[in-house]
């Protein structure tokens, strides 16, 4: 058992519990794996109170995953085309992810082919800086890739 105002050692329960009940604080199960399990005498609310707070601090230090999206028609020409991959090389040098689609309008939407080799090519230019985490995926009238930077 550690605690404030307490010899740290090894103590049966029922003298523990006599222990937290004589300073009007709770008995906390800190470590049940341990051997002997590790018991904690604290204010379990205030104790519950500062694990949120720091699990608040961890989560709000957390990077942000940013997506940035490259749009492209099922005709991008190739300079159209090496424009939007440096775009995008640059988002994933930032550590963001690339959401890169190709939009299909009117009846464009019989060259799907046209749109899988683009998205294709363009994981393919990017494959040293990115993993790909979905395959292009034709959702209504836009074709999708993921892409997100490689560590």
């Amino acid at each position: 058992m550690v605690g404030e105002n307490i010899e740290a050692g090894v103590y049966n329960l029922a003298k523990a519990r006599e222990m937290a009940g004589q300073q009007e604080l709770d008995l906390v199960l800190i470590s049940p794996t341990a051997v002997p399990p590790v018991c904690r005498i604290v204010d379990y609310s205030k104790f519950k109170y500062e694990q949120k707070k720091k699990q608040k601090e961890l989560k709000s230090k957390d990077a942000k995953a940013v997506l940035k999206e490259i749009r492209f028609g099922p005709n991008t020409d190739d300079h159209d085309f090496n424009f939007k991959l440096k775009h995008a090389e640059k988002f994933l040098e930032e550590g963001a992810k690339v959401k890169a689609y190709v939009h299909f309008v009117g009846r464009s939407i019989v060259y799907k082919e046209r749109g899988e080799l683009l998205l294709l090519r363009f994981a393919e230019a990017l494959a040293n800086q990115a993993k790909i985490e979905q395959m292009p995926k034709l959702e209504g009238k836009r074709m999708f890739l993921f892409l997100s930077p490689k560590k």
